[in-house]
């Protein structure tokens, strides 16, 4: 999907840019997958405040999306690929044997009416869906489960993926979109493929109301607070806390710039071989 720009009629349009959508062929959603939304402005079933910086934001919809690709066996037609207000990358609208349809994430390269179908013992094709087991060395993969029949939850923004490395017992080594290469059991499903809208990464802003249409409100940085406000306002210029130097750190003192918050002796970790901070 291309990247629209404007002529700079006024200072907004300058650097402006927005997706031009040519590649989606539906526009209204498929209304039995609709889920209405409830916005919370950051905060939780209190009332407390638990997310900063959250609140308004344009009406929509959720699209109900089938990470798990729930029908193994059964063939899928791509009947429309549609754009999703909650994310990044947009959709393809399946439309199963059975007459059953289901949304998913649309990888690079498919196209309506592409056949796809997820299982074992299936065609390694963009958009097939089985098990990291089966899929061979170098592939590309997106939607990847942490936990078998839990759904994909790795590599599902515009643009990821990830690399099938090797196979050991059962194992997968699997380089993910940090650049860490972890292991992940081999009955774990993933689809083949990099995630669609690769331009996302170009689109630019280029205004605090379009932020505002997002839900995302104005964010103020803690060296321009007063000391009662923040650990690292007050002072005379640039300063941190005070006029003393000061690490930087949230409103609530952690550290914000190389502290770890990884826990040691989190269980996982004997399943992660490189780190994406090793070089």
């Amino acid at each position: 999907m291309a990247v629209k720009r404007f002529r700079p009629v006024t200072k907004t349009l300058r650097f402006k840019t927005v997706a031009d959508f040519s590649g989606l062929t539906k526009k209204a959603p498929e209304k039995s997958l609709l889920r209405t939304i409830k916005k919370t402005g950051g905060r939780n079933s209190e009332g407390q405040l638990t997310s900063r910086h959250r609140g308004g934001g344009h009406k929509q919809k959720y699209r109900i999306i089938d990470f798990v690709r729930s029908k193994p066996g059964i063939p899928a037609r791509v009947v429309a690929l549609e754009y999703d207000p909650n994310r990044t990358a947009d959709l393809a609208l399946l439309l199963y044997k059975d007459g059953a349809k289901a949304y998913m994430l649309a990888p690079n390269g498919l196209k309506v009416g592409d056949e796809l179908v997820s299982g074992s013992n299936i065609t390694v094709k963009v958009g097939n869906a089985m098990p990291l087991s089966e899929i061979p060395a170098g592939t590309d993969v997106h939607n990847v489960e942490f936990i078998h029949g839990k759904g994909g939850q790795i590599a599902r923004s515009a643009g990821a993926f990830c690399t099938v490395m090797a196979k050991e017992e059962g194992m997968v080594q699997l380089r993910m979109p940090s650049g860490e290469i972890r292991l992940f059991r081999g009955d774990c499903f993933a689809v083949i493929g990099q995630v669609g809208n690769l331009d996302h990464e170009k689109i630019v802003i280029g205004k605090a109301g379009r932020s505002r249409w997002m839900g995302i409100r104005p964010h103020v940085r803690g060296m321009a607070m007063n000391p009662v406000d923040h650990p690292m306002g007050g002072g005379e210029g640039r300063s941190k806390s005070g006029g003393g130097w000061q690490h930087p750190e949230s409103p609530w003192g952690l550290y914000a710039k190389g502290k770890k918050t990884r826990h040691r002796k989190k269980a996982s970790s004997r399943l992660i071989i490189k780190r994406y901070s090793d070089k």
